[in-house]
């Protein structure tokens, strides 16, 4: 005869395990309902980034599985009109979430780029070469990106200037279009505004009560604690300096 104990342990195994799968088949629901009920402690972060009206995210391997269906807004409120995915790193490495990302159903309206992270201690036209084989542009996507943010260990400054050149010089014969330059703001000041100020500038700068003055930049990363639905955690957000139009003309003919 069955105890009653074996009785209540079964019927207590069973609705644990029905309350998981209910747990995870609405994960992304009860993740998102935290979410907005957190937006309204980001509401002096917000009213400095609602001084723009074009935003933008940018992801990696790091963000994890995202739910791209569910992503849409930053905090809820912002809509986002572009997003930069990496794609690539160095000579060899590519994004174990590149392919799914980039290829991931969104929003019509989101229109997406790829960018590559460049070692400076890499041959620059096998960084672009990994590129090249990785990233499939086509009419609509963004131009592509590199992001610079050291400087080299192996070689000097203006040897790493020759790379990066090479690099842009490749990438653009290649797509058809002139790529973007993404950097650190006294970086990109401090080792590269000389040779590369022809360059449309993706700026990182994370202090959000001053615009970065000290050059003209297109694009301002100007935190990495953004809150996106269909993202776990934070993410890198982005103001575009210009209308949704010009955005618009930027993208691949």
């Amino acid at each position: 005869m069955i105890s009653k104990r074996l009785i209540f342990i079964t019927l207590f195994a069973i609705i644990l395990g029905q309350t998981a799968l209910i747990t995870y088949q609405y994960r992304w629901r009860i993740y998102n309902y935290f979410q907005r009920h957190n937006y309204v402690k980001n509401a002096e972060y917000d009213r400095f980034f609602a001084q723009w009206k074009v935003y933008g995210i940018d992801v990696s391997e790091y963000q994890g599985r995202i739910d791209w269906q569910e992503v849409s807004t930053i905090f809820g409120e912002h809509k986002i009109h572009f997003v930069f995915i990496r794609a690539t790193a160095g000579k060899d490495k590519v994004d174990s979430k590149f392919k799914r990302n980039w290829n991931a159903k969104k929003n019509p309206r989101i229109w997406q780029g790829a960018y590559h992270y460049y070692r400076p201690d890499e041959n620059s036209i096998a960084q672009a070469n990994n590129f090249i084989a990785t990233v499939r542009l086509k009419k609509g996507n963004l131009p592509p990106v590199l992001d610079i943010e050291r400087i080299s260990s192996i070689q000097s400054l203006k040897r790493l200037k020759t790379g990066l050149q090479k690099w842009l010089d490749k990438v653009e014969k290649h797509y058809g279009v002139k790529p973007i330059i993404y950097s650190g703001s006294s970086y990109f000041t401090n080792y590269l505004k000389k040779e590369f100020k022809n360059y449309t500038l993706w700026v990182a700068n994370y202090n959000r009560t001053k615009i970065p003055i000290r050059h003209k930049w297109k694009i301002w990363q100007y935190s990495d604690k953004g809150r996106v639905s269909g993202i776990f955690g934070k993410v890198d957000i982005n103001v575009f300096d210009g209308k949704v139009d010009e955005l618009r003309r930027m993208r691949l003919k």
